[in-house]
């Protein structure tokens, strides 16, 4: 069995879509077990023979300041999903809830792993390939060093060797070129680091790549600091949002319109599908020393079952450890790479 605390509370929506999701995963998986965990009077209406309630008192809102959520509300519903991971109870941990609060709480309750500076995020992207293009960081870090990129590299490839069956994923760092004279002094120092890795075996690194590059799928993963990461990830929800919305105007103006509409109808729909961030839902909070998996705040039924699945395939398939395994096989060149840092 594979247990999962979910913090049903989190998100915009709360136990409204989280149960229903919950109810869909069990019949879906059933080698998996859930920690329902939020406000009792909220969750007494769900029963499933491989589902327990873990009561919590409180609930970290989507606008709480981290430090309120950290060490004002002890109780919630996030942090009791979080330590049910910190106590053995659940192998992974996952919520919708405010995304600074959750890796704020989850970094404190669990503690990094060695040989990490800084936790990540890392989630998924689509592409034209279908499969998607995994990224980190999304937002957890504004200012990462060389250092931390060549961590975000490693744990990254972990994660797509786990949850996509590609042994030897390629990376590639995120920059204005994909010529190596290209880019500010972070970046450049980042790929010599990343090229390092490579010729130590340590992780295959393809080179720079570009912004569009995200989106044909040119490498398995992409490496960039927070700031840049979480924008990427806005403009692609973006225009996964426009898209539907043209969809719905087409058919609500002028016969024109309507007879236009229904001609790109079939290509605008796959284009919608193809682009559809539900899909790619969950990301890994990588860098603990535990599971937890981040689902998107105005996730629905079906965006919330998938960051469950995917936290699921990760817990089951050892993810932690591989990361692990990943970063100590590289440890001689993170160690290097810290030395170099602190005699700068």
């Amino acid at each position: 069995m594979v247990t999962l605390a979910v913090d049903c509370m989190g998100g915009d929506h709360g136990p409204s879509i989280t149960l229903p999701a919950c109810r869909q995963f069990l019949d879906q998986h059933p080698r998996a077990h859930l920690l329902l965990v939020g406000l009792p009077e909220a969750l007494t209406a769900f029963s499933h023979p491989r589902a327990r309630l873990v009561a919590a008192s409180e609930v970290v809102e989507m606008d709480d300041p981290v430090e309120m959520a950290l060490r004002r509300k002890k109780d919630s519903s996030m942090r009791i999903a979080i330590e049910q991971v910190r106590d053995g109870a659940a192998q992974v941990a996952v919520s919708a809830g405010n995304t600074g609060a959750l890796m704020a709480i989850a970094r404190y309750v669990l503690k990094t792993m060695d040989g990490i500076d800084r936790p990540a995020i890392a989630g998924q992207m689509p592409n034209v390939k279908g499969a998607g293009t995994t990224m980190l960081d999304l937002g957890a870090n504004v200012d990462s060093t060389p250092e931390h990129l060549l961590q975000f590299a490693l744990m990254g490839s972990a994660l797509v060797s786990v949850l996509s069956g590609i042994e030897n994923p390629s990376v590639g760092l995120l920059n204005i070129g994909e010529e190596a004279i290209k880019g500010g002094e972070t970046i450049k120092k980042s790929a010599e680091l990343l090229r390092s890795a490579a010729n130590a075996g340590d992780l295959n690194f393809y080179g720079n790549v570009e912004g569009n590059d995200i989106f044909k799928g040119t490498t398995d993963i992409v490496v960039c600091d927070g700031f840049v990461g979480n924008v990427a990830l806005k403009a692609s929800e973006g225009l996964a949002a426009m898209v539907g919305q043209f969809l719905k105007n087409s058919f609500s103006r002028n016969i024109f319109t309507k007879m236009a509409g229904l001609i790109a109808y079939p290509a605008l729909t796959g284009f919608k599908k193809l682009v559809d961030h539900r899909r790619h839902n969950g990301a890994a909070l990588l860098g603990l020393r535990g599971l937890v998996f981040k689902s998107h705040g105005s996730a629905d039924s079906l965006a919330f079952l998938v960051a469950l699945s995917r936290a699921y395939d990760a817990a089951d398939h050892d993810l932690l450890a591989r990361v692990q395994s990943q970063l100590a096989h590289a440890a001689p060149l993170l160690a290097n790479s810290k030395t170099l840092q602190s005699s700068n």
